[in-house]
């Protein structure tokens, strides 16, 4: 999808199309001020003069992602929002809302399967499809069913996409890239050294900034440059696995199967706070938050029919810093109460005199509801009366936050 969160956004606020508009960090009070509208006014009736601009912004979050006319100026995703208002002061920053663009993602997803059934979910704004079997896929070497993808999907969310086709899910994800927004590239077998070996080693997913950075030390700046290295000298710089990986992927080779269904290991949400958050000082703030990620993971588990029996909690520090618990119960379950219980437990094995950056909570040994594993480990009725230690443990988990 092209720029995702900031498409979605625009289709709320069409007054911003054609500005710069970067997404990220929480919603704050200004947010919340400007869609305070009078009666029978909509978001679209919001004057572009009322929305915040980055220039204004203060606190240290991170760009998600950012409409085409931000990115001429150098901002980009995981960008930090201070940086990014020196590149382009003007911008004008919306806070993220995931729950929307989750809903937008399914419904994308949707278009597709009813066109290619074949699909690999790969996270809320990107899939691979298998179009092998589809009839009339192959026409024009695949542009047809694009151009249809394209606009049904158009039709049905009012989104633009971006599609590479290639015999392979490594070069289709490069190709993906190379005609955005709203493009259509294709690339055969033979196209290799003409479209693929010119570019950045970075450009292949999976190469990642140390091991680029490493690359050039050896003089390896391209697709090409690598190609043109034997496989032993890759294996004996790299290691056995990344070396050999290194040398198909440079010849364009991955064949990696389209996965339509795969198991999560575990589902979470997490925040990282505008401010630094102090346990006693803030526990107030805390606490709600705390309970609103455990509603969350609760809320995705049953929208996607899983339990779980391992439930974590994650925390950064102000000093970057990171702690994680974790404890696994005798009975699988995907009620917020529940994981809010677990979850404070685990709470009270971390040290929490230090400011946090960031909060996270984590449902893990996920189980697909109604499998005989997860029926037989229903929780049974028992009359064990709660000890005072068990009284103690419960008041003291609400005391954290």
């Amino acid at each position: 999808m092209d720029a995702f969160y900031a498409s979605v956004e625009l289709l709320r606020y069409p007054q911003l199309k054609g500005l710069p508009v970067v997404i990220g960090g929480g919603r704050r009070k200004v947010d919340e001020a400007i869609r305070d509208l009078p009666e029978g006014a909509t978001l679209a009736d919001i004057p572009v003069g009322a929305f915040p601009l980055l220039k204004d912004y203060a606190g240290r979050g991170v760009i998600t992602t950012a409409t085409y006319p931000a990115r001429q100026f150098g901002v980009g995703s995981a960008m930090g929002l201070m940086k990014a208002a020196k590149l382009c002061p003007q911008a004008i920053i919306l806070p993220v809302d995931f729950d929307e663009y989750r809903r937008f993602s399914r419904r994308f997803k949707g278009v597709i399967t009813e066109i290619a059934p074949v699909m690999e979910d790969r996270g809320v704004d990107e899939v691979y499809i298998d179009f092998t079997d589809v009839p009339g896929g192959q026409r024009e070497g695949g542009r047809v069913l694009a151009r249809l993808i394209q606009k049904s999907i158009l039709e049905a969310t009012g989104l633009t996409c971006s599609i590479g086709i290639a015999p392979n899910k490594l070069l289709a994800k490069m190709a993906s890239e190379f005609d955005k927004p709203n493009g259509i590239s294709v690339v055969f077998e033979g196209d290799l050294q003409s479209r693929i070996w010119p570019l950045a080693c970075r450009k292949v997913n999976g190469i990642g900034p140390k091991a680029d950075e490493k690359l050039q030390r050896h003089e390896i700046r391209t697709i090409g440059e690598l190609a043109a290295r034997d496989r032993e000298w890759l294996v004996a710089n790299f290691g056995r696995a990344t070396g050999a990986w290194m040398h198909e992927v440079a010849w364009g080779r991955d064949n990696r199967p389209v996965v339509t269904e795969s198991e999560p290991v575990s589902m979470s949400r997490e925040t990282t706070f505008d401010r630094d958050l102090q346990a006693v000082r803030d526990r107030a703030e805390l606490g709600a938050i705390f309970t609103h990620l455990c509603e969350k993971v609760a809320e995705d588990l049953q929208r996607k029919g899983y339990v779980g029996k391992t439930i974590g909690i994650k925390l950064r520090y102000d000093d970057f810093k990171i702690a994680t618990r974790d404890q696994t119960i005798d009975h699988f379950t995907a009620d917020a109460k529940a994981i809010r219980q677990i979850a404070g437990r685990c709470l009270k094995r971390v040290p929490l005199e230090r400011p946090l950056r960031l909060l996270g909570v984590r449902v893990g040994a996920l189980a697909k509801v109604g499998d005989a594993a997860t029926v037989a480990d229903q929780p049974k009725a028992s009359s064990r009366r709660r000890t005072p230690d068990d009284a103690g443990s419960v008041a003291r988990t609400a005391s954290l936050f």
